[in-house]
């Protein structure tokens, strides 16, 4: 597409990287007018600093909700998604921290029951991901590291989460397009994202019953500070313009889906996953 924005090469040293450096800066602003589908939840968001989660944030505030946010320790970036949820007209509880932790990720959902006085929505989204294209050079820290922010923190969250949460309320957790047809440069993260997608399926048969649904998004190339945070700065430039569409999503693009699967408006769907890619066909 010819309007997508021009990236430039650029790096940044830190997993998380920062959201606030980014050049350009990632698209994250609602494009509608909210309706009220969120109004009087609460909604924990995972990585809901930045990129897709500051997305999600700042939408669902727009539709009603009040958000925890619980993210690593970029904090300029989390303290910038508050004011931006604060000035929906909403409040967002920030929540810093290893969600890799067991011990951390039932505080972060304690603190939000505690908080707020109640959970609807769990919207596990927080992951970290670098490039491993030469698997013998894999360290075991890097590939403990990924498993245990990337899938072994949604099992601990989800557990923390689901006694509070009942009949009509939703999970939605991130995977990607990975996950589906592979990627050969980020083997570990592709295969974490895999078990995202089985966890995510299998919960929602087990919740069933209980009238709670578990669903996923799995996105293509989005503008997130994953990009600049896992990439050589070479790579990074026109990121996303290989996609069918020729441009990377902007984490608004994303976010919608998430409303859908998290809001009545997807009250028939569980253990499905929408794909926002910019059209690449894979097997759902």
């Amino acid at each position: 597409m010819t309007d997508a924005p021009k990236i430039p090469p650029q790096h940044q040293n830190s997993m998380p990287a920062d959201e606030h450096k980014m050049d350009p800066a990632p698209d994250y602003a609602p494009r509608h007018p909210g309706v009220g589908k969120l109004k009087g939840k609460v909604a924990l968001i995972t990585g809901g600093d930045s990129g897709i989660g500051r997305a999600v944030a700042v939408l669902f505030a727009r539709e009603g909700a009040r958000v925890a946010i619980a993210y690593f320790d970029e904090d300029k970036d989390a303290e910038d998604t508050r004011k931006l949820v604060e000035e929906e007209g909403s409040e967002a509880l920030l929540i810093p921290g290893d969600l890799g932790v067991k011990s951390h990720a039932t505080d972060a959902v304690e603190k939000t029951v505690s908080h707020f006085g109640q959970l609807d929505i769990l919207i596990n989204n927080a992951a970290m991901q670098w490039i491993d294209e030469d698997l013998p050079e894999l360290s075991e820290e890097r590939l403990r590291r990924m498993m245990d922010s990337n899938i072994l923190a949604q099992f601990f969250v989800t557990q923390a989460a689901l006694p509070h949460l009942k009949e009509g309320d939703a999970i939605v957790n991130t995977t990607s397009v990975n996950a589906f047809k592979g990627n050969d440069t980020l083997i570990a993260y592709s295969t974490s994202r895999g078990a995202t997608l089985a966890f995510s399926r299998s919960m929602a048969s087990n919740l069933l019953e209980r009238g709670i649904r578990v669903n996923a998004v799995a996105p293509g190339p989005v503008w997130t500070p994953f990009i600049p945070g896992s990439m050589p700065a070479e790579m990074v430039e026109d990121f996303g313009s290989g996609a069918p569409m020729g441009r990377a999503g902007q984490p608004w693009e994303i976010a919608t889906a998430y409303l859908f699967l998290a809001s009545s408006d997807g009250s028939y769907f569980t253990g499905q996953t929408l794909h926002p890619n910019g059209g690449m066909i894979v097997n759902a």
